[in-house]
């Protein structure tokens, strides 16, 4: 029986196997970068041990300190979560051969599926030889062949870019996973991304817990995932399953993992000759390993998928047949980042950190209040989880948890979720696709309505916080309104002589209420409440967001015309190729790339014209706004003549 298990990852994964550890009475370790030493999952676990360094390659994938981290801590088993090492079968064989029971399948069996490229010549599907694509090709995805999240992808559209995005899907992939094999296979523009989970056991049985859906992606990255998929045909499904089934049983399989497959139409789907008629699925990849989304999985069909991958690591058998599904359940990735600016993550202080959860409602999160989103690791800062009898039951709650969060901190994708859920193209299974951003982003990331009158509950509780500091008093002159700008909103009031305040814009709006903390306001007869908090001079609004504007705006906030500033603290992984001050540049080329948060994001020029400027390095840290280049456009050079 095991004992003490060691988690090798981090955040909400290591917290969420911790929470089953506990509930069988199993002891815990974690293990931490200098970036993690205060992180929620080393709290949570009863031990702890340092891996000296904060980048992924100084620590969660130096598998041989890991090894030596779980015999140093007592503990008997090693879980590898997922991402890392997770996929790392060099990795899985240094843990059995240091005598500690692996969490996971047999290290052939992540050989022979870790390889998206070996996956598919198992399964008789044959990626394209990149030196054969020609333009009829087009467009085409490039993959790394190890790892996933999204990394090491690029979809190229253009012939002469291929060469290019292939080296820099390679950098991406080795500096992410340790190996930089790519492959090329044709992109279809908006498939239906589609999975199956599997469980296995010693003894020969295997379990298809049912379909995923988790066509909603950014970057290639899953945004909300369901369980069941919905509107599948049941042959599709059927086949599905036996095709998953026949995965596993190929490479002898036990444990957690999962079967990916694109559902299309047409002749751009993996290369097949056929157009039109009923969908069809061509195999992606298999991954050995559990994936972030099995939550949803969990809840219709009633298990703890990591109780089941520790009874499977203990050689217990599976029950003949999987337990019967029921509802249906949504997963929604709350990530620090900002969707309308390209995705960019965010860093910084979590103030208030509070997602409902309670029944039909799932947390799975590796962060509290006052915890500090860092530039290292995944923006990822929670899982929410709705269970429900129907698919429209389920997202309706999760939309409205969503909603109802308290998030004082760093700008989050909370909006986009919330509007995603409702957007009818989501409501619709017919039109799910791996579009949907593509298509809907620019109306998904319009602010939340009620953003006016958020603003005047901001205005007046700034103003009841002042009184309340100063004394405050009403004054027998009156005076002129005081104004106030909130998120772009300009608001106009004045003080009573009962001490409430009035408002004189934007009209219709009238204040019952008023505290620092909590105001009411009513308008067109409908009285509405708001909860109101300020953190370094962000105002939270339930779900607005705003930035007070300044009486006075800053000197130092003027740039040069064509500076280019770092959207995001990171670091600066390449520059490209030969680029130097002087140089002629076109709108739009590549001239570096900073990664954060597991995330590359290119910089490009703005404009065509000469590159005045170059300020970054490989391997260079920088903060949000830092100056990385200046670009002098043509117009400008013109002017200065």
């Amino acid at each position: 029986m095991i004992s003490t298990v060691l988690v090798a990852n981090r955040g909400e994964i290591a917290c969420r196997v911790f929470r089953t550890c506990r509930d069988l009475g199993i002891s815990t370790v974690a293990v931490y970068s200098d970036a993690d030493a205060d992180a929620l999952h080393v709290r949570e676990a009863d031990a702890a041990v340092r891996l000296p360094g904060a980048t992924p390659a100084q620590t969660y994938l130096r598998g041989d300190l890991v090894v030596r981290a779980a015999l140093a801590a007592g503990a008997d088993a090693v879980h590898p979560g997922y991402g890392f090492l997770s996929e790392n079968e060099e990795f899985a064989r240094a843990v059995t051969a240091a005598g500690l029971v692996w969490i996971g399948p047999p290290p052939a069996a992540i050989e022979a599926m870790a390889s998206k490229t070996r996956a598919k010549e198992l399964l008789g599907v044959a990626p394209l030889a990149a030196a054969d694509v020609t333009e009829a090709d087009l467009p085409v995805l490039v993959k790394a062949a190890a790892g996933g999240g999204g990394r090491g992808m690029r979809v190229v559209r253009e012939l002469k870019a291929l060469e290019g995005e292939l080296a820099a899907a390679s950098a991406e992939a080795l500096s992410a996973f340790g190996d930089g094999e790519v492959f090329v296979e044709p992109y279809v523009e908006n498939g239906r991304h589609v999975e199956v989970q599997i469980l296995a056991d010693a003894h020969g049985t295997v379990w298809t817990l049912g379909t995923r859906d988790c066509s909603l992606q950014r970057r290639h990255q899953k945004v909300i995932e369901e369980a069941p998929a919905p509107g599948l045909p049941a042959a599709l499904v059927d086949e599905l399953y036996e095709r998953s089934a026949a995965a596993a049983k190929a490479v002898g399989y036990t444990g957690a993992g999962t079967v990916e497959f694109l559902v299309a139409d047409g002749p751009r789907a993996l290369g097949s000759a056929r157009a039109g008629g009923s969908p069809r699925a061509y195999f992606l990849e298999m991954n050995t390993r559990l994936q972030v989304e099995h939550p949803v999985t969990e809840a219709v069909y009633g298990v703890d998928l990591v109780a089941l991958q520790l009874a499977v690591a203990e050689g217990t058998p599976l029950p003949p047949e999987p337990p019967a599904p029921r509802g249906h359940a949504i997963e929604a990735r709350l990530y620090a980042e900002d969707p309308a600016a390209g995705w960019t993550p965010q860093t910084g202080r979590l103030h208030t950190f509070d997602v409902p959860a309670g029944p039909g409602l799932r947390v799975d999160t590796g962060y509290a209040s006052g915890d500090t989103v860092g530039v290292h690791y995944d923006a990822m800062l929670a899982k929410v989880v709705a269970h429900a009898p129907t698919r429209a039951e389920a997202a309706r709650t999760l939309a409205r948890a969503l909603e109802r969060a308290r998030l004082h901190g760093p700008v989050t994708n909370r909006d986009l979720l919330v509007a995603s859920l409702r957007h009818p193209d989501f409501a619709d299974p017919a039109r799910l696709a791996t579009g949907f951003y593509a298509a809907h982003l620019p109306a998904l990331t319009e602010p939340p309505a009620g953003a006016a009158e958020a603003a005047v509950a901001a205005a007046l509780a700034e103003a009841a916080r002042g009184a309340s500091r100063f004394g405050g008093g009403w004054r027998n002159v009156r005076s002129q309104d005081e104004v106030k700008t909130y998120g772009g909103h300009e608001v106009r009031y004045r003080p009573r002589r009962d001490g409430g305040y009035e408002v004189t814009s934007p009209p219709g709006i009238r204040a019952v209420t008023v505290t620092p903390e909590h105001v009411r306001l009513e308008t067109a007869g409908v009285v509405r409440h708001f909860e109101v908090a300020r953190h370094d001079g962000t105002v939270y609004v339930g779900p607005h967001r705003l930035a007070a504007a300044p009486r006075f705006p800053d000197p130092r906030e003027q740039t040069a015309p064509g500076s280019l500033l770092a959207p995001m603290p990171g670091t600066v992984v390449r520059v490209a190729d030969g680029l130097a001050a002087g140089d002629r540049v076109e709108a739009g080329q590549p001239l570096l790339w900073l990664e954060a948060m597991k995330m590359e994001h290119r910089v490009t020029a703005p404009a065509s014209g000469t590159l005045t400027a170059l300020h970054a390095a490989p391997g260079r840290q920088v903060e949000v706004g830092a100056l990385l280049a200046v670009v002098s456009t043509d117009a400008q050079e013109e002017q200065s003549v």
